[in-house]
């Protein structure tokens, strides 16, 4: 019998996940199912830009999967049961019930708006392509000197902020952030954030937390407001909330618990990447949610099922940062360089080298994603374990177990 592996989340994990496991495994042993709710492929890390006004080119799911033994459904996930090892989910002609033997679970995340009073009502995001198609209409509609303000100083909010500012110089650009802008980077990349934000006219309120969104203004924690016709929120993300409704480990935040494989730590038929996962780095500390933690996931967790499944030794490297990549606008960009568990250093890269750095790193990402069995050796090796379906002991996943330990 076949083995049954189903991927749910077609994003740059689950996709990538989807396509190595294809490039490591025999496909007259394995059926691997990738589930995704969109027939396109969505640059996530695009999104910024999809939303200031640019046309991004589309990527259907079903010419980047054909040939490669990978069979797509389009079907939004409704349910996961972990101990019936099933997938509920809803196609165009109904319901349905998809069956695995192995589960890869990366469904990713969405928008937070933290609770925030109004800020579901009134903001505007960037997490996915629907709402970034939403702000690009909204922005669209402003008239010259109109305010936008975007909430948030991270990655998200920095990107958004100098992407809008840029394409839209006519506009009242300013960004609300809780610390200091750019906290978190290197003396000169912060020095080279300021910098740029100067240049494109961005206001800046600084250690500004936002206590309620209103139609036409946000309102901060000491009393104050700030005008608003538009607000983009970009204060992190939320996971999907199937897996808290399932008997899988999650977080308080409901991701899911894994180990250095990416095996859920209470379903060993279960691998988590992406978003969607609670991964550990160097010096034990939780992978932020990026593109730059979901694609080293899924490659430690279809190498890890392929070596499991095949009698080899799963991979036991611990998932490292190199650097941090920010567009800032099309003409400028910032390359910070960080250690191993994601702390800023002194190197820094700026300027059009850092914008061609980061537009390399993008389309890198997406051609891992659209050739998903191109750029990995080919190593497909006979599946030599198979889960028991009835429920008894797989002796041989034992072994491999102890053996695993005795490492």
């Amino acid at each position: 019998m076949q083995h049954r592996i189903v991927v749910l989340g077609a994003g740059y994990a689950g996709a990538i996940a989807a396509g190595r496991l294809a490039r490591r495994l025999r496909p007259e042993d394995v059926a691997i199912t990738l589930v995704n709710a969109e027939p396109d492929f969505v640059e996530r890390v695009r999104m910024h830009q999809l939303a200031a006004g640019q046309d991004l080119p589309p990527r259907p799911l079903g010419e980047m999967f054909a040939g490669t033994g990978v069979r797509l459904r389009i079907a939004k996930v409704t349910g996961v049961d972990a101990d019936r090892r099933t997938v509920a989910v809803e196609t165009a002609d109904g319901a349905e019930e998809l069956a695995y033997d192995t589960l890869v679970y990366a469904l990713g995340s969405g928008w937070n708006d933290q609770g925030v009073p109004g800020a579901a009502e009134h903001a505007h995001d960037v997490a996915g392509r629907a709402g970034a198609l939403r702000l690009r209409e909204r922005l669209a509609g402003l008239d010259a000197g109109r305010a936008v303000v975007v909430v948030g100083g991270g990655l998200t909010g920095v990107e958004a902020a100098t992407e809008i500012a840029e394409a839209r110089p006519d506009l009242d650009v300013a960004l609300a952030a809780s610390g200091a802008l750019g906290d978190w980077l290197s003396p000169k990349g912060r020095a080279h954030l300021r910098k740029v934000f100067g240049r494109l006219g961005v206001t800046v309120h600084e250690h500004t937390a936002v206590t309620a969104v209103e139609a036409d203004r946000v309102v901060t924690a000491d009393g104050g407001s700030v005008p608003a016709a538009v607000t983009v929120w970009t204060t992190g993300f939320a996971v999907h909330p199937i897996a808290r409704a399932t008997t899988l480990e999650v977080t308080d935040t409901g991701r899911i618990v894994v180990d250095g494989t990416m095996r859920s730590v209470s379903h060993p038929d279960v691998y988590a990447v992406g978003d969607a996962a609670m991964a550990t780095g160097a010096g034990d500390k939780p992978l932020r949610m990026s593109c730059a933690s979901g694609v080293p996931m899924a490659w430690q967790a279809a190498d890890a099922i392929a070596a499991r499944l095949t009698g080899g030794r799963p991979p036991k490297a611990r998932l490292n940062y190199f650097n941090q990549c920010v567009s800032l606008g099309r003409g400028e960009g910032l390359i910070q360089y960080v250690t191993a568990d994601d702390r800023a250093v002194r190197a820094a890269l700026t300027g059009r080298l850092a914008v061609f750095y980061k537009e390399l790193v993008c389309k890198g990402a997406v051609w891992g994603v659209a050739n998903p069995t191109l750029g990995v050796p080919s190593r497909r090796r006979r599946v030599v374990r198979q889960p028991d379906r009835a429920g008894r002991p797989d002796r041989a996943a034992e072994a491999d177990q102890a053996a695993e330990a005795v490492a």
